[in-house]
């Protein structure tokens, strides 16, 4: 009877001990899958880092580049050599084609370049104003025969006037009318879709379950909107305000209002003027959602279309 009791005193001593190693095992098998998330985390937020940097880097020297343009214009207006600044925007053109296949280090070459580049648009400045100030010199030896067109330069202001006038009656029409031709988007919803493809909806989502957002929505009907083809942008903002994005995934750029903006996807769409449905996917590619609520925006040539949100829980 007491060998009995003690073979199963062992059996259960044996079994509890196997059951601290499977208990180890799996807090070993946690740890280790912690680590590998994270590392998974760290790698996404470098990525991003650096496209926002190539972003930035890109705006600066399209900036430069336009003033380089009007600099050029108004040195040739006023006589002066431009064969240094066309040599210049050559380059600068140059380090905007290499700008796309540059890694982490060499972005900070580029602080140097555009230092550069600013400091030649200053020198241009004062070269301006030089020339100004030589063609005044010229005009004031022209200012008696221009006395005795007085009387022609006082009908043509007139007539400028009048045609300021127009002009600035037309513009405003023109902006009236762009302004109605704008598209509208209706009916706006969000759809998430899993790694297996499978679609849901309802507005309030799982992180873990998507893999895809799938934004639909229909064109309303506008006569005045040109129907040809439109590039509609698609941007979600997560509740910290920041658009998500993945270049690898079709993210990128685009004007609004003057300035340069992120976009999480594009769909270029023929407007045919029938209140046609329109999807535009977004992948977000390996980095996870926060928790919190989600803007959607949309825009096409210019205007914001169409807004709504959802959730991510």
């Amino acid at each position: 009877m007491d060998y009995n009791q003690e073979q199963k005193r062992d059996r259960k001593t044996l079994l509890w001990a196997a059951l601290a190693v499977l208990a180890l095992l799996n807090v070993v098998l946690l740890y280790f899958f912690y680590q590998e998330r994270q590392e998974n985390v760290n790698k996404d937020t470098i990525i991003a880092a650096k496209t926002e940097e190539v972003l930035t880097t890109k705006t600066k020297l399209d900036s430069i580049s336009v003033q380089l343009d009007a600099k050029i214009a108004e040195i040739q207006q006023l006589g002066g050599s431009v064969d240094s600044l066309i040599a210049l925007k050559e380059q600068l053109e140059k380090d905007k084609q290499n700008l796309r296949t540059t890694n982490a280090s060499s972005i900070k070459q580029y602080e140097s370049k555009i230092k550069s580049y600013v400091a030649v648009l200053a020198q241009k400045d004062q070269e301006i104003v030089r020339l100004r100030e030589e063609l005044g010199v010229v005009t004031s030896r022209n200012q008696e025969l221009n006395q005795q067109v007085s009387g022609l330069q006082t009908e043509r202001q007139a007539l400028s006037d009048s045609v300021t006038t127009y002009s600035s009656r037309n513009r405003e029409l023109n902006e009236k009318v762009t302004l109605a031709s704008a598209l509208k988007a209706e009916n706006i919803k969000v759809n998430t879709i899993t790694n297996k493809g499978k679609e849901r909806d309802g507005g309030k989502y799982r992180a873990r379950r998507i893999d895809k957002i799938k934004v639909n929505f229909q064109l309303g009907d506008n006569p005045i909107a040109q129907q040809n083809q439109k590039d509609i942008f698609l941007r979600i903002l997560d509740p910290n305000g920041a658009v998500l994005s993945d270049m690898a995934t079709g993210s990128g750029a685009f004007i609004l209002n003057g300035r340069e903006v992120l976009y999480s996807s594009k769909q270029t769409v023929n407007f045919t003027n029938s209140h046609q449905p329109v999807d535009i996917l977004y992948g977000r590619g390996g980095t996870p959602l926060k928790d919190g609520k989600y803007t959607v925006e949309l825009y096409s040539e210019g205007f914001k279309i169409g807004q709504t949100a959802f959730v991510v829980r």
